[in-house]
């Protein structure tokens, strides 16, 4: 079966928005065996959007839009695809009903031109929108299915996965079952290098490469008759990838390396504080996005000056004036002390030049040192974040947080090994 990806709106051809939407839903379809081999984005025009129509069911089953289901004059995708299967418009007193709700929940009058996203081409499978006013729904005939979605992706990701993948597994007579496996510290082409073999022989199930942001990710996607059959020919092929490359694996269906740390930290009930230089708050940050967080982290020091590093940290005066802030010396004090200040279990430390300027031949740009102080591991760790890219501060102080968080997890495999 064949997919095709239609975003409608204006703002994506002019770059105000970002198109994240074809790239979540042409994953979400890969991961269930829906083939995607085109995409488009279609401004707000009539006559256009009829032609991309036309054009994408040419040559797919399965046409997935979003964007255009809004309540003004130029939202016209449900009319089209309406218009395609020879459908009339109708009211939806369900729909309406669901969104005069939204803007009583708000306490904000509806417009009445809000009704106009309660209006539906008969006969369409409707998917009720529990994050906005835009109800999605399926037109389906002669082979051909239109799936329309709200373009918002807070609105899209929710209806798709709660509404759209359970439309689409109607499609078929397999289950499909997939499984992510997070990997941190080794490329994407290194990986492949090494799971070449069995990557290329795999069929069933799939194994294939996601590179994000300085880490890997492979999914492994099996389809049989049933879930357990999925899940019996999905182990094997992560046990093999376990054997081949599993000291730089940091989770299975983790979303992240925060997400794995923490859920660690709470399992085995150990506390973290953080002092931080060169990012500036982010790991802190990236430890509170989880729920629960606040039974383990006990407080962080954002330390960019010497004085707080000093006054507040505990690290030496003589350490700061030998060695520099940005040394391995300073990184290792800063840990023990964060963990000292907080009585935590473990105390980890930033302290680097992210750029772009204040580098020197003898400590450029990208030269971070990562601390831990812990029982079971005290260590600091000299990184050189090459990139060289626009967006450089930003990648490095997003590699260096992610390498705390996988000494973070080293430091806790002693407490596995201890509980196993």
């Amino acid at each position: 079966m064949k997919a095709e990806i239609l975003c409608v709106g204006t703002e994506l051809l002019l770059g105000d928005i970002v198109n994240t939407n074809a790239a979540y839903i042409a994953k979400e379809l890969a991961n269930i065996g829906i083939d995607v081999y085109y995409q488009s984005v279609i401004g707000d025009n009539d006559n256009r959007l009829k032609e991309g129509l036309a054009l994408a069911f040419s040559r797919a089953d399965i046409v997935v839009m979003t964007g255009g289901l809004g309540p003004t004059y130029d939202d016209l995708t449900k009319e089209t695809v309406a218009e395609y299967f020879h459908r009339n418009m109708k009211l939806d007193a369900a729909s309406l009903e669901s969104i005069e709700g939204f803007f009583k929940r708000l306490g904000r009058p509806m417009t009445e031109n809000n009704k106009k996203q309660a209006m539906m081409p008969e006969g369409a499978t409707i998917f009720p929108n529990a994050n906005g006013t835009a109800p999605g729904l399926a037109v389906s005939e002669n082979g051909k299915t239109a799936i329309l979605l709200p373009g918002p992706p807070a609105e899209m990701q929710p209806m798709f996965q709660s509404a759209v993948l359970p439309y689409l597994m109607g499609f078929s007579d397999k289950v499909l079952v997939s499984h992510n496996v997070r990997i941190f510290g080794m490329g994407e082409s290194r990986v492949e290098e090494v799971l070449h073999e069995l990557m290329k022989n795999s069929t069933n199930p799939t194994i294939a490469p996601y590179a994000k942001m300085g880490e890997v990710t492979l999914r492994i996607t099996a389809a049989a008759d049933t879930k357990e059959a999925c899940e019996k020919l999905i182990g094997p092929a992560i046990e093999k990838i376990k054997k081949a490359i599993g000291k730089y694996i940091y989770g299975i269906d983790v979303p992240d390396l925060q997400t794995a740390a923490v859920e660690k930290l709470l399992e085995h009930n150990v506390t973290i504080a953080t002092a931080e230089s060169c990012t500036g708050g982010l790991i802190s940050e990236r430890i509170t996005q989880i729920p629960g967080a606040s039974r383990i982290f006990g407080c962080g020091v954002c330390s960019y000056a010497n004085e707080i590093k000093h006054r507040v940290l505990g690290v030496s005066e003589e350490t700061l004036q030998k060695y520099g802030a940005v040394s391995e010396q300073t990184a290792r004090e800063m840990a023990s002390g964060i963990r000292r200040l907080a009585g935590s279990d473990i105390g980890v430390s930033t302290t680097g030049i992210a750029g772009p300027g204040g580098g020197t031949k003898e400590k450029p740009v990208g030269l971070v040192y990562v601390g831990i102080d812990s029982d079971d591991l005290t260590t600091v760790l000299k990184l050189n974040i090459n990139y060289h890219k626009a967006d450089e501060r930003n990648y490095i102080r997003h590699m260096t947080a992610q390498n705390v968080f996988r000494l973070v997890l080293k430091a806790l495999e002693g407490k596995e090994n201890q509980d196993g």
